[in-house]
C-alpha cells in the first residue's frame, strides 16, 4: 500500500540540490580538521587556480587567527592615528599658552613691573620647550618615554594620573554644571 501523506521536508531532500556537480565537497559541509585529505576533492592536487596549494579550505580557527591579527593591526593603526592627532591638538593647544604666557607677562610688566614679568616669561619658555619637544618625537617615542617614567617610579606615576583623574573630573563636572543652567 503507497503512503500518499505529506511528510516535512528533510536534509536529504536538499543535499542533491547543493551538491556541487564537479564532485569537490561542499563548503558549508563540515570537514575533519585533523584530516586533510577529507578537503580536497579526490584526484585533486588541492591547488586553486590562484596557486594557493591550501586549496582554499582554512579550518574555521585558521580563519578566527587571521580576522584577530587584522583587527589588531587595524585597531593599533587607528589608535597611532587618533594619538597623532592628539599630539597636535596637544601642541596646537601649548603654543596657545605660551602666547597667553607671554601677553600675560607684558602686562604683569606694566603694572607690577619686569621682575615679576619674567616669571610669566620663564613659564612660556618651559611651555615652549614642552611644545617643542612633543612636536619633535614620533607617538611611539613618547608612548616609551612614559613607559620608562612608570617603571623608574610607580608612585609618582599614579600620583600623575590621580591628580589629572581629579583636574578631569573638575573640569567635566563644572562643564556639566553650566550646561544644566543654561
Amino acid at each position: 500500500m503507497a503512503d500518499d501523506t505529506l511528510k516535512p521536508m528533510t536534509d536529504q531532500d536538499v543535499a542533491p540540490a547543493l551538491a556541487n556537480p564537479a564532485g569537490a565537497t561542499d563548503d558549508l559541509q563540515p570537514r575533519d580538521p585533523l584530516n586533510s585529505a577529507s578537503d580536497s576533492a579526490p584526484g585533486s592536487s588541492g591547488a586553486t587556480a590562484d596557486g594557493d596549494s591550501s586549496g582554499g579550505n582554512t579550518s574555521p580557527r585558521q580563519l578566527i587567527n587571521d580576522n584577530v591579527v587584522k583587527l589588531k593591526s587595524e585597531a593599533g593603526d587607528r589608535a597611532r592615528t587618533l594619538a597623532d592627532q592628539g599630539k597636535v591638538k596637544a601642541t596646537d593647544a601649548l603654543d596657545q599658552l605660551v602666547t597667553m604666557l607671554n601677553d600675560a607677562a607684558q602686562q604683569v610688566d606694566e603694572k607690577l613691573g619686569a621682575q615679576y614679568g619674567q616669571y610669566a616669561r620663564s613659564a612660556a619658555e618651559q611651555v615652549q620647550g614642552l611644545s617643542s619637544k612633543l612636536n619633535d618625537r614620533s607617538v611611539d617615542e613618547l608612548l616609551d618615554d612614559a613607559r620608562e617614567v612608570v617603571r623608574k617610579s610607580p608612585a609618582a606615576a599614579i600620583g600623575v594620573a590621580a591628580a589629572v583623574g581629579f583636574v578631569a573630573a573638575r573640569l567635566l563636572s563644572s562643564g556639566l554644571d553650566q550646561r544644566d543652567q543654561a
